[in-house]
């Protein structure tokens, strides 16, 4: 290996990532997979990698690649969506606003932004000012700081982070996850590059935001197909005797994800059934704060044999790899991750036609897209169960729709 192959120590580009959390979920996901890219082949030992994540909590900092930085000095690897993660979380936020008199200096900002919302209070984009201005603040200089998702991440890097260029990335719909300019405060202004994951999240964006244009591009997620496909043939996998259907689905349970309507249309696949005769059972592999409510609503639907609520997993691989079909059916979507791990085992996918999952999915070639309502959703995944030689076409397409991962690495590293 050269010199220029492997360069000195003092010759590293520095780069810090920061990010709200680091909890089991898709942009995380994203992340861990463009640092081992940062990290590794033709870019090995030419960066040396920080990582700050704004709320110091998540479970995925078991999964960091070795060589990455972590810059929290207090770090504590409980989920966010857990009941104790909410408790420290709830506890950090507190901190936050006594810190710096951010609770007196912000208070006029919390007062016109809560009221400004429309669909209702958003405590959590509320927050992510407080937590950026709360946390901890460092002196060194870096030659390329990423804020590797809107909000919190986004107001601490353009404020706080002292980098000679900047650049942050969006990955949800602007408009529909209730982010807006005043919120915002400029932000952006300080930003050199905006990258969005996909095309109908940098519309929505900029939409909002039209003046970016110039500095808002498409990064497109980095997917470890390999990887991927390594995991899938490690672990157990299902081990509960069922020799039936399986629906696999990966996501938080969280309001965005709205999985009453997937129990809903689990309950109208029960009563219809298949051709086949065969038993249908959809699994969710997730957590989240609308576990309860979504645990009486199988109750009510009489469905606590047929859906399950799995909860989060290190491994979801070998399960999705198992699974006979996998569904995405949500509100809106940014460009969704799990999507993409499905289409590198060979999935065939059923998913939500909404922003973000339409632009993954080519209907009828390598999936389907239905509309977002419990019948819809029940009637693709009926007549797709009906179809067996189908479900073999669309997998077999599927792994075709991930983008090789080299020209979305130059676009971040080619800033410095």
């Amino acid at each position: 290996m050269t010199s220029e192959q492997n360069p000195k120590s003092e010759d590293k580009k520095k780069i810090l990532f920061v990010i709200n959390t680091l909890g089991r979920a898709g942009a995380e996901t994203a992340l861990m997979a463009l640092l081992r890219k940062l990290l590794s082949g033709e870019n090995k030992g030419r960066y040396d990698i920080s990582l700050f994540v704004l709320t110091g909590q998540g479970e995925m900092i078991d999964d960091l690649p070795e060589g990455v930085r972590v810059l929290n000095r207090d770090y504590q690897n409980e989920s966010v969506l857990s009941a104790e993660g909410r408790k420290i979380l709830k506890k950090k936020c507190l901190r936050a606003l006594i810190k710096r008199c951010n609770l007196l200096r912000l208070f006029p900002y919390i007062i016109t932004n809560a009221f400004a919302m429309r669909g209702g209070i958003k405590a959590d984009k509320l927050l992510w000012r407080v937590l950026s201005d709360g946390a901890e603040h460092f002196d060194e200089q870096f030659d390329l700081a990423v804020a590797y998702l809107e909000g919190g991440s986004t107001y601490y890097v353009s404020d706080h982070v002292n980098a000679s260029k900047k650049a942050a990335f969006v990955h949800v719909d602007y408009v529909q996850a209730g982010y807006t300019p005043k919120l915002d405060l400029g932000c952006y202004d300080r930003i050199d590059r905006i990258f969005s994951v996909s095309d109908e999240v940098k519309d929505a964006f900029l939409n909002m935001h039209p003046s970016y244009s110039d500095k808002t591009e498409i990064f497109h997620n980095i997917i470890d197909k390999d990887r991927i496909r390594k995991l899938a043939l490690t672990g157990k996998g299902f081990d509960d005797g069922f020799d039936g259907i399986r629906i696999v689905t990966v996501g938080r349970l969280t309001a965005q994800k709205s999985f009453e309507v997937s129990i809903d249309a689990m309950k109208i696949i029960a009563e219809k059934g298949i051709e086949s005769g065969q038993r249908v059972r959809w699994y969710v592999f997730g957590e989240g704060d609308q576990r309860g409510f979504l645990e009486e609503h199988i109750k009510e639907c009489g469905l606590e044999g047929d859906f399950i609520l799995f909860g989060a997993v290190s491994n979801p691989y070998p399960y999705i790899s198992q699974a006979d079909l996998y569904v995405h059916a949500t509100r809106f979507e940014g460009k969704s991750i799990a999507i993409q791990e499905a289409q590198a085992l060979g999935k065939a996918i059923i998913a939500s036609d909404c922003s973000g999952n339409r632009e993954q999915i080519d209907n009828g070639t390598d999936g389907v897209l239905c509309d977002f309502n419990a019948e819809s959703i029940a009637e693709a995944v009926i007549n797709l169960l009906n179809n067996p030689e189908m479900i073999k076409k669309l997998g077999k397409a599927a792994p075709d729709k991930l983008e090789d991962s080299t020209k979305e690495i130059i676009k971040l590293t080619c800033m410095i």
